[in-house]
């Protein structure tokens, strides 16, 4: 390091004119024993301002030595992820400069793309690395002239298509929006002239810097490669026929006979308009009936859209205010909004139907929890509806698990202290109070503190209902359906259960059945631990921390402690040994609350 700090800037500028001084650093590189080749080819290439300044410091060196080649085309592109992007740039930059390089530099793509596209490398690999991969095939695209592209065209279709469906597949945004724009990169080099894949997603710096490493120019002294150029010019030149043919349309418009023009515009002239300005939009009335509602939602004639509309509207605060109506038909509102579709636009239909089933599930807890736990693994349901399915029951719970608040301020009074004795009421029992209160009416205070707000005591409606939420879904999660695999292809749903799982868990603290349901989510968690889907493992972890944290210390260890102990060595070759950085950081702090554990018995007296 201390030797290229000095040595890399000063032949930079002896080779920029001084052909000579090139051979002498060529020969200098070339010279370098292979123990020692790594050090000084990845220093060369951390320390370079550029592409071409790197092409003029090492020359034909990765053609020449084993050792080097090795490096350049593997170990920094595919064995490491830390590099920066201009680290990258300088090398698939440098590799694109000479004509001798450029068949490494296919090379290089084409195992990029390979493992762009492998299903194993997708799972097992952590998603900073699969960022690194990419934009070094977008790098890589950029270099990329038209000869070559065409020469291996059905290859780069083949790897688009299995690294994008590998990349779809996957349950997190970062890897699927990686999968899009790389797809979207590919198919706008290898289709020229037709039509390009085209993903809607949210636009954020990460997708915009991958775009950029396509489009500009990795090296400032590179010339533009000529593909761009001609797409370039055959943009503009498309872009004139645009005008040219709207120029054309609008000027055939008004080519029409001075007679039926004139005789359209005097037939106009003898029409009134009508005063609208006092016009009023009528209002459309919900219905006040639970069963109103429903005969509203099952309806089937078009002129009741406005109504069906309203009735969506207003279904929750009908359902809150109407509880012992809704119980009556319970399971059957359940049943209809969880089929429901949304006949017009209306503006957060999906959160409308939410709080309704919601509301209802929290007005009648048995039935509906019942109802829908069984239909969860039904047959003849989508996976957007099942999805709905723990999205409701966690609201649900989170609902009837939490306290109310009712806020209570103190001092009430210090704005106007007064006295006030009732008729008739002894004044020496409350003499201390007077006492006070004359207190406060002469003291002066400059500072109030903040009003405190007083929990109100309410009883936890989950506590007899949590068993209902909870054991139906842990059930047969190892059941495969026709339509409906959790251990095969549905892995997303998988996905959503165990972090479903892990939320009921935690609000079902200090309620009877804690117990039983920990030990049956640690069977659950066991039997899926090594799942190789990261967003599962996460889930999983999950449930390994509100496990922790809702059953009591002493039932822990009473009931779980075997499986605990080999909890705790799973989760430590998690934390060392798992390519994703958050089931890391989840095992690092569940082995800390385990700790924790230790720590609070180790204090009691016994």
């Amino acid at each position: 390091e201390e030797i290229l700090g000095v040595l890399v800037p000063r032949l930079t500028d002896l080779t920029k004119s001084d052909c000579i001084w090139q051979r002498i650093c060529w020969r200098l590189v070339e010279c370098v024993p292979d123990r020692w080749m790594e050090a000084v080819v990845l220093g060369f290439v951390q320390r370079a301002p550029g592409a071409d300044v790197l092409s003029r410091l090492l020359g034909n060196l990765v053609v020449k030595n084993k050792k080097a080649q090795f490096v350049v085309t593997q170990k920094i592109l595919l064995l490491q992820y830390g590099h920066t992007t201009a680290v990258l740039q300088n090398v698939l930059g440098y590799l694109s400069l000479d004509g001798l390089r450029r068949t490494l530099l296919l090379r290089v793509l084409q195992e990029l793309l390979e493992t762009w596209s492998s299903s194993s490398a997708v799972k097992h690999s952590p998603a900073e690395q699969q960022l690194y991969i990419s934009k070094a095939i977008l790098i890589c695209l950029s270099h990329l002239k038209e000869p070559e592209i065409e020469s291996c065209r059905q290859e780069l279709l083949t790897s688009m298509m299995e690294g994008m469906k590998c990349h779809l597949d996957s349950n997190l945004p970062q890897l699927r929006h990686l999968g899009m724009v790389v797809a979207e990169s590919i198919s706008f080099k290898i289709n020229t002239e037709g039509p390009v894949l085209k993903f809607e997603y949210e636009e954020d710096d990460e997708t915009r810097e991958l775009k950029s490493l396509l489009v500009q120019t990795p090296s400032f002294y590179v010339v533009p490669s000529l593909p761009d150029d001609d797409r370039n010019e055959k943009a503009g030149a498309a872009l004139p026929l645009v005008p040219e043919s709207n120029e054309k349309s609008y000027t055939a418009t008004p080519v029409m006979p001075d007679e039926e023009s004139d005789a359209e515009l005097d037939s106009d002239d003898d029409l009134i308009p009508y005063d609208m300005s006092e016009d009023k939009e009528l209002k459309i009335k919900a219905p006040v009936y639970i069963r109103d509602c429903i005969e509203v939602l099952t309806g089937t004639r078009p002129e009741d859209v406005d109504k069906w509309e309203a009735t969506v509207k207003a279904l929750e605060s009908l359902v809150r205010k109407n509880p012992a109506a809704t119980r009556e038909v319970s399971v059957e509102l359940a049943k209809i909004l969880l089929h429901l579709e949304e006949k017009t636009c209306i503006e957060g239909f999906v959160e409308l139907r939410q709080r309704a089933q919601v509301a209802v599930l929290a007005t009648d807890p048995i039935p509906v929890a019942k109802y829908l736990t069984s239909q969860f693994y039904s047959l003849n349901y989508s996976l957007r509806q099942r999805m709905d399915i723990l999205d409701v029951l966690v609201l649900a719970a989170q609902e009837l698990s939490c306290p109310k608040f009712h806020g209570k301020t103190k001092h009430s009074s210090a704005q106007k202290p007064c006295i006030q004795l009732l008729l008739g009421s002894d004044s020496s029992k409350d003499w201390r109070r007077i006492v006070d209160e004359r207190i406060k009416s002469k003291t002066r205070r400059f500072v109030m503190g903040h009003s405190r707000v007083e929990l109100a005591s309410h009883p936890n409606k989950f506590n007899s209902v949590a068993g209902y939420f909870f054991f139906p879904l842990i059930q047969h999660f190892d059941r495969p359906l026709t339509t409906f695999d959790l251990l095969g292809e549905d892995h997303l749903v998988l996905g959503r259960l165990v972090h479903t799982l892990a939320i009921l868990m935690y609000l079902a603290v200090n309620t009877v059945a804690v117990t039983a349901m920990g030990k049956a989510l640690l069977e659950f968690v066991w039997v899926l631990r090594f799942h190789t889907d990261s967003y599962v493992r996460q889930g999983l972890l999950s449930c390994i921390s509100s496990l922790l944290t809702s059953v009591p210390t002493e039932q822990i260890l009473a009931d779980m402690t075997e499986e605990l102990l080999e909890t705790q060595s799973w989760l430590g070759d998690v934390m060392e040994k798992d390519p994703d950085g958050d089931c890391r950081r989840l095992a690092l702090q569940n082995l800390l609350l385990m700790e924790n554990l230790k720590k609070k018995l180790e204090a009691v007296p016994s």
